[in-house]
């Protein structure tokens, strides 16, 4: 598997989430061709966009590592100050609105159904 990162991403380094979870080879396989796959091959969303969402979710679950690796990923395909500043606002925006949503239990209305 870190030979088949390395070829992928054309590098030497594997970082550190693969050494982690490499003490359990199935997993490390298993997460590797599902980031391989869903991150790596071409789809209906942009790459940059494809990172854009996993930064959002990694703000999120607050995983501080998925935040830097994801924005290091972000930049390379384009994302601007500007950018990571737009949507560091719009997952504030969303967490709030999704905590009221939920603390209020308000009813999804039938035409959005």
């Amino acid at each position: 598997v870190f030979d088949d990162i390395r070829a992928t991403r054309n590098t030497d380094y594997v970082n550190n989430l693969w050494r982690a979870i490499a003490v359990h080879p199935p997993t490390l396989e298993r997460t590797w061709e599902r980031v391989k796959t869903i991150m790596g091959t071409p789809g209906a969303l942009d790459p940059l966009v494809k990172e854009l969402i996993y930064i959002a979710v990694s703000v999120t679950n607050n995983c501080e590592y998925c935040i830097a690796t994801h924005s290091a990923a972000a930049v390379s395909k384009g994302m601007t100050p500007e950018m990571m500043g737009e949507l560091m606002a719009i997952i504030g925006l969303a967490n709030e609105t999704n905590r009221l949503a939920i603390g209020y239990r308000v009813p999804v209305d039938e035409k959005f159904k």
